[in-house]
């Protein structure tokens, strides 16, 4: 597969999905260029999904919640590549969410929700808390401040996998007090396939329940991470 593009004979809600996402009128990606979306968007997206398939996070009929999920990445590219997926896109922020529902419908994808509310509320509804075998994240915050807005969604024996950069492991450092906190264990990296020399997914497993405070109230996670 050429990496500046779609796989071939790829789905055509993919092509679909990028067409929406260039011609969103707000700000749901700095990318811009046809290119760029299928390249930095959409094929990471993809290729975040097989690496999870691969390593077993991903087992049939898995429920997954994507958190801070801005335009739908990587979601909505996991929801059309594993459709037996039911998926929760989170998006805090009214607009975006508000495309993304409006992706959902244009692309059909009825095994897919969203959810119009900050992680810091959501995670301490009883029907969302702890109710997930996976929480996906890309570019919402530093793994300190990402534990604790999605741990609590993932059940005992699930898992975070962030999507992260050349700063992996010092966020993985940095983060130790608040991943143990929010009852998650030893965080693995994956270096992905065919993609970009430093991008890789930080994968931490849930080994216990998080505490019923956690996490705090809107915005002090990501002011005052847990050290």
């Amino acid at each position: 597969m050429d990496d500046n593009t779609l796989p071939p004979r790829s789905d055509p809600r993919l092509e679909h999905f990028r067409d929406l996402l260039l011609a969103a009128t707000l700000n749901v990606t700095a990318v811009r260029d046809r290119e760029g979306v299928e390249r930095r968007h959409i094929g990471e997206s993809l290729a975040v999904v097989r690496d999870l398939d691969a390593g077993g996070l991903l087992p049939t009929g898995a429920r997954v919640i994507d958190v801070g999920s801005g335009g739908g990445l990587p979601g909505v590219p996991l929801a059309i590549a594993r459709p037996d997926a039911r998926l929760t896109l989170l998006e805090g922020t009214q607009k975006k969410a508000a495309f993304l529902v409006e992706v959902v419908e244009h692309l059909g994808l009825e095994h897919v929700r969203v959810l119009a509310a900050r992680a810091e509320l959501a995670a301490h509804d009883p029907a969302e808390r702890e109710a997930y075998d996976l929480a996906l994240a890309r570019a919402v915050a530093p793994l300190a401040t990402l534990a604790e807005l999605t741990l609590p969604f993932v059940r005992v024996g699930g898992a975070l996998a962030a999507i992260k950069g050349s700063r992996a492991r010092e966020e993985i450092a940095e983060a130790a007090v608040a991943i143990a906190r929010c009852g998650g264990g030893a965080a693995t990296i994956r270096r992905l396939e065919g993609q970009a020399p430093h991008l890789c997914v930080v994968i931490v497993p849930k080994v216990t329940p998080t505490p019923p405070d956690l996490p705090r109230r809107p915005g002090v996670p990501g002011k005052r991470p847990l050290r």
